[in-house]
């Protein structure tokens, strides 16, 4: 498929801005063809108001029609073969291996929608019967379940080309919920998004959806997203990225005359503690583990573990010399952009700079400068809880000890963390029994928490949550990965006393779609009398 650089809007593409930008390949440090196109305010308008007048018609799609659609997605993307991996892996210079398993989970996270809303329980169909001889007054007939929001605007994400991009889990969920979607591609990899983008299109197109079900547009520049936060039409919002990006869109969403939800995952460094048998017990096996965890993907998974807490120990040396050396045999690797590669080196500047961090791997130098080189710090409790900015993500193959004198600073840092997406505990039984109160303490600062594990690799399931407390993200309420995201794009409708014909077959007595709802405030999947 040749890339034509433009956007997609409904069944066109389009390339009336006169900006352009290229793709930079950050492994042979050089632009590749071809040119993409700004998107100008006219587009951005043509794609929204052309996702507000499909939404009317998609809204009410059937669930086994829209697993149809979202599988015939997933085919689209599975046909592009390898020209989407080599475009991918040239534009980002993460390996084609990876982006096998990438394209893979994207594909797979497609499938479970579509499973989701062929069964169609997800909808929370509620139902309790009108009573009319209750005294003293008469009971109405009330049935509520979600109905989709309308046109959401979902942002790309550079770390992860496909499975958090144009047809990842935000577009998936956004989809399945019954909401149409404008994609912002990233400008990190603007050909993956065009060729993912136009396999949604054909996908379209393949299973007669109303055109404007999916678009999307291209830019380099913040005024593209800020339009497409700012237009009336827009019914919400998803985003992966930095802290700076995504909290930008969120205080733009909330300037609106109708504000939106956002949800933005933001970032998180993701606290690994260690307890005292675990590390007498496993000391050089968990260094190993963990310096593979943190130098998966040069580090540039939201899920890198960055903080490390352990209690001062006679076999605390010992594992910041294993962990240290661990990570020194590391080789530096290629990161997704030079602008990452430069705020990773800010980073781990700033962190330098702090009074009691001192660094426990050697310096090395690398010719390229789009290399991140393996780093691991050390400070005590003490520092990390006077100064904040210890606790900020470093975006890179790096991670900080923090030492503390007994069960009680631990504690204490525990609970001075802020909201991070994770957070890990490597314990005997022994330790998880005594040390119970740590987990209470997390359960309040994270969305996942892990045992004798470790945070990077996000499975795709119905139980999983990848979110948390501000600011890894700015609804702790909900998750971006695992079927529970499609709530995000959906809100309760009540129906009081509806005569049945104009009922959601969701709310029909006889339950025509045979799915479970709650009825009189008991589970139940068969027909009611009322």
């Amino acid at each position: 498929m040749k890339l034509t650089g433009k956007h997609i809007i409904g069944s066109t593409l389009t390339g009336e801005g006169t900006s352009t930008f290229r793709a930079f390949n950050p492994s042979a440090e050089r632009e590749l063809e071809p040119q993409f196109h700004e998107a100008t305010p006219k587009e951005i308008d043509a794609a929204v108001q052309l996702a507000e007048t499909a939404f009317q018609q998609y809204r009410t799609t059937s669930g086994k029609t829209k697993a149809a659609f979202l599988e015939a997605i997933a085919d689209e993307i599975m046909a592009l073969g390898d020209e989407l991996l080599h475009r991918c892996s040239e534009e980002t210079g993460l390996p084609e291996a990876r982006l096998v398993n990438e394209r893979g989970r994207t594909v797979n996270q497609l499938k479970l929608f579509a499973s989701l809303v062929r069964e169609g329980s997800w909808v929370d169909a509620r139902i309790d019967p009108a009573d009319p001889e209750r005294k003293p007054l008469p009971k109405p007939d009330v049935r509520s379940m979600q109905r989709p929001l309308g046109p959401v605007a979902v942002f790309g994400s550079s770390n992860f080309p496909l499975a958090f991009s144009v047809a990842g889990g935000d577009t998936a969920s956004a989809l399945a919920a019954g909401c149409t979607v404008v994609a912002k591609a990233h400008p990190a990899h603007p050909g993956t998004c065009e060729l993912i983008g136009r396999a949604i299109q054909q996908a379209v197109k393949k299973l007669g959806m109303p055109e404007g079900t999916f678009s999307m547009v291209q830019g380099k520049s913040n005024d593209v997203g800020l339009a497409l936060v700012r237009h009336p039409l827009i019914k919400a919002l998803g985003f992966t990225g930095s802290f700076r990006g995504g909290k930008a869109l969120f205080d733009e969403a909330n300037m609106r005359p109708t504000p939106i939800p956002v949800y933005a995952e933001m970032g998180s460094t993701n606290p690994v503690f260690i307890l005292p048998r675990a590390l007498k017990e496993r000391n050089e096996t968990i260094a190993r583990d963990l310096s593979a965890s943190v130098t998966l993907g040069v580090g540039q998974f939201c899920t890198n573990p960055g903080l490390v807490f352990l209690q001062h120990s006679a076999d605390e040396s010992q594992f910041t010399e294993a962990l240290s050396k661990n990570l020194d045999e590391a080789p530096p690797g290629v990161m997704l952009t030079p602008a990452i590669q430069t705020n990773f080196g800010k980073g781990l500047e700033l962190l330098k700079s702090i009074r009691d961090v001192s660094v426990l791997t050697t310096s090395r130098q690398d010719d390229s400068v789009h290399k991140g080189t393996p780093t691991l710090l050390q400070t005590n409790v003490q520092s990390f809880l006077n100064n904040q900015t210890l606790q900020e993500e470093v975006f890179g193959p790096s991670t900080l000890v923090v030492t503390g004198d007994g069960k009680q600073e631990l504690f204490h840092a525990a609970e001075a963390l802020h909201g991070h997406l994770t957070a890990t505990i490597h314990g005997t039984p022994e330790d998880l029994a005594e040390y119970a109160g740590l987990i209470a303490i997390l359960e309040q600062k994270v969305g996942r928490l892990i045992v004798n594990g470790y945070p990077t690799g996000v499975e795709v399931t119905h139980a999983m949550v990848h979110g948390g407390p501000y600011p890894a993200t700015t609804d702790s309420r909900t998750t971006s990965v695992g079927t529970a995201a499609i709530t995000r794009f959906t809100r309760p409708v009540c129906y009081q006393n509806f005569p049945a014909e104009l009922l959601p077959e969701e709310l029909r007595n006889h339950n025509p779609l045979g799915i479970w709802r709650l009825v009189n405030g008991e589970r139940r999947k068969d027909s009611i009398n009322t």
